[in-house]
């Protein structure tokens, strides 16, 4: 039985409260650069009681105290920092993703090269149905996406940029060299004159929304692996028998896939 698209928001968020741990926090200025902002644990402390705080600064693993690649713990932070909103946003997208897919959801034209791609299948299953090729083209999609916000933004958020932050295409020192008529990070401009204060409310919002979208996308990998292990999906979510550790599962021979654990 496929996904519903009015499937189980609410019942996702009941789930989440005890997993709004990790926390960002405001930015300090140092000492050193006056134009520079980075962050402290203290300033961790401090918006995890702003995104929850019920269950406030939450770090078992002592992340926030590391100093990774012999940097200083500041700029860990900022790497953590924008690991954390990146990866929720990814979380949101394949969320989202998952609930279109499972429904047979579909652009109205065929795919490119003409290649008919069965409907019925769940997610895991529609991504192994498709040809390498087009997974090649999805990854590298994505890694020069990476590369641009790795390279191109004016402030590196271990070095004191913002965390999260996507650069420009087309406003920055480092220019697209063809036109690019919106941009990734807020394309209609809809936030450039909201008050600090709302923007920090919408990054605080955003935070939580991408590790509430972390445990939902979680929850329906394992009920597709694992039927029943998720017992609010039990029958909402197909099946799945592939490996979703290893991207590549449908198209390598066996002994021959990369990435699985």
């Amino acid at each position: 039985e496929r996904l519903q698209v009015r499937v189980r928001f609410n019942m996702l968020a009941l789930s989440v409260t005890s997993a709004l741990a990790f926390a960002g926090g405001a930015a300090r200025p140092t000492t050193t650069r006056a134009a520079v902002r980075m962050e402290s644990v203290a300033d961790l402390k401090t918006l995890a009681k702003e995104l929850n705080p019920n269950v406030g600064f939450y770090d078992p693993m002592n992340l926030a105290e590391q100093t990774f690649w012999g940097q200083s713990n500041e700029a860990t932070i900022g790497f953590l920092r924008h690991a954390e909103i990146k990866h929720g946003r990814v979380a949101m997208a394949g969320f989202v993703g998952f609930i279109v897919h499972a429904n047979n959801i579909r652009f109205p034209w065929a795919p490119v090269g003409g290649l008919a791609i069965p409907t019925g299948l769940s997610p895991p299953d529609l991504w192994d149905a498709i040809p390498v090729e087009a997974k090649l083209q999805i990854i590298l999609g994505i890694g020069v996406l990476e590369f641009w916000s790795e390279c191109a933004g004016e402030k590196h958020y271990m070095r004191g940029g913002k965390p999260g932050a996507f650069p420009s295409f087309s406003k920055g020192e480092i220019k697209v060299p063809h036109p690019v008529p919106l941009d990734l990070f807020d394309p209609l401009g809809l936030s450039k004159n909201k008050s600090p204060e709302a923007k920090a409310k919408g990054l605080r919002a955003e935070i939580n929304n991408g590790r509430l979208a972390q445990l939902g996308l979680f929850a329906f990998l394992c009920e597709a692996k694992l039927p029943g292990s998720v017992p609010l999906l039990s029958g909402i979510v197909s099946p799945y028998a592939g490996e979703v550790m290893a991207p590549f599962a449908g198209n390598l021979p066996a002994g021959a896939i990369p990435f699985s654990f």
